[in-house]
C-alpha cells in the first residue's frame, strides 16, 4: 500500500476536513470496558480496552490529542478498525481526561512519557508473547514521538505510528492563537480550563491560581505560561516548548515507525512538518499536501465518506505483523 492521501473531492478545505469530520461520527458505540491502572506515585491511569478481549493477538495502545478521551472521533474509531483488522487495542487516558479527576497536582503535556512508559511496561510483563504497537494523535503522538527517540533500540514497540503531532509546540501554538478567527484556541483553551477547574484543590497551591483567574485566561501561551510549565517543572511557556517538542527525537527512532502529516494543517505551523533529513531511516514519511488536523478523509460519497487513517494505520502494523512472522519462520529453519 502506498501511503498517499488523496482528499475527497469535497472535502478540499483544510477546516472542513479538521471539523467535520466528527459530524460522521456522532453515533460511533465501539464497546469499551474500562480499567485504572494504579501508577507508582499512588495515582492512576484509566485505560479503555476494546471489547470483546482478543487475548492472543497483538495489541494496539492508542494515545489520544489534547483534551481527548476514548470519545473522540479518531480514538474509537482507531480502536475499532485495528479491532477488525485482527489486533486488539487499548486506549490510554493522560491524567485527568478520564471520568475521573486523578489525585495528584499534576496532569500531561506534549512532552510527558513516564506514564506511556509504566504502561508499556506493564503490558510487557502483563503479556511476555505479544507484540505491541502504538499510535498517536496530536499531541498523543508528539508525546509518543518523544517516547520512541528516547528508547532508542531498547524500545519494546514493535512498531508505531504518529498523526498530525506538533513536532515544534512554539510555533505550532502561535499558529492555534490566530487560525479559523481564534476557533481553534477557544475550543482547546475551553476544555483545558474546564479540566483544570475540576481539580484546582490539588493544582492551586502549585501554581497560586484560583477558579477566576483561571477562567480569566483567554490565549493559550498564557495557559502554558501559567499553568503547564509551573505545574510540571518547567521555567515558563517557551522552556516548556523547547524540551517537549518531538521533532529533535524523530532521528532517534529505532523501530519502524508511520509518520502521518498535512501540509495544510490549521493548528500546525510549517515548521513541524517532518522532511527526510529531521528523521531517521526507521521513519516513514506520509506527508500529503492536504488533509487537515486529524481529517484525512477520502471517498466518492458524500454521505460515506472514508476515514483513510483506519485503513492506513493498520494496514501498516499488519505488513509489520506479517514481516515479523516471516523473519521468525526464517530464523528457526
Amino acid at each position: 500500500m502506498e501511503y498517499q492521501f488523496k482528499p475527497a473531492w469535497w472535502m478540499t478545505n483544510r477546516h472542513v476536513q479538521t471539523i467535520l469530520p466528527r459530524a460522521y461520527r456522532l453515533r460511533q458505540h465501539m464497546p469499551v470496558h474500562m480499567e485504572k491502572l494504579a501508577t507508582p506515585d499512588g495515582d492512576f491511569l484509566e485505560l479503555a480496552w476494546a471489547k470483546p478481549a482478543k487475548q492472543e493477538a497483538p495489541l494496539v495502545i492508542v494515545l489520544h490529542g489534547l483534551e481527548g478521551n476514548i470519545d473522540s472521533f479518531y480514538a474509537r474509531g482507531m480502536m475499532e478498525a485495528a479491532f477488525k483488522q485482527g489486533f486488539d487495542a487499548v486506549l490510554m487516558h493522560f491524567r485527568n481526561c478520564s471520568a475521573e479527576p486523578n489525585r495528584m497536582p499534576r496532569a500531561y503535556h506534549s512532552g510527558e512519557t513516564e506514564d506511556l512508559g509504566f504502561l508499556v511496561d506493564t503490558l510487557r510483563r502483563r503479556f511476555p508473547d505479544r507484540c505491541l504497537y502504538a499510535v498517536g494523535f496530536s499531541l498523543g503522538g508528539n508525546v509518543l514521538t518523544k517516547y520512541l527517540g528516547e528508547q532508542g533500540k531498547h524500545c519494546q514497540l514493535k512498531g508505531a505510528s504518529v498523526v498530525s503531532a506538533p513536532f515544534d509546540l512554539s510555533s505550532s501554538c502561535q499558529v492555534i492563537r490566530r487560525s479559523c478567527f481564534k476557533l481553534y484556541q477557544k475550543y482547546l483553551l475551553d476544555k483545558l480550563k474546564r479540566s483544570t477547574a475540576r481539580k484546582l484543590a490539588q493544582v492551586a497551591p502549585v501554581l497560586q491560581l484560583d477558579h477566576k483567574e483561571l477562567m480569566n485566561i483567554n490565549d493559550l501561551w498564557q495557559f502554558d505560561e501559567r499553568v503547564t510549565a509551573p505545574l510540571h517543572g518547567f521555567n515558563n511557556a517557551e522552556d516548556y516548548y523547547t524540551k517537549a517538542s518531538g521533532k529533535p527525537y524523530l532521528k532517534k527512532i529505532a523501530i519502524p515507525t508511520l509518520v502521518i502529516h498535512a501540509e495544510d494543517d490549521p493548528m500546525l505551523s510549517e515548521q513541524a512538518i517532518p522532511k527526510i533529513e529531521d528523521v531517521s531511516e526507521s521513519v516513514r514519511l506520509a506527508v500529503s499536501h492536504r488533509g487537515g488536523h486529524v481529517g484525512f478523509l477520502s471517498g466518492y460519497n458524500p454521505l460515506k465518506p472514508v476515514f483513510w487513517l483506519e485503513y492506513a494505520v493498520p494496514h501498516f502494523f499488519t505488513t509489520l505483523r506479517q514481516q515479523s512472522h516471516y523473519d521468525h519462520s526464517v530464523s528457526t529453519t
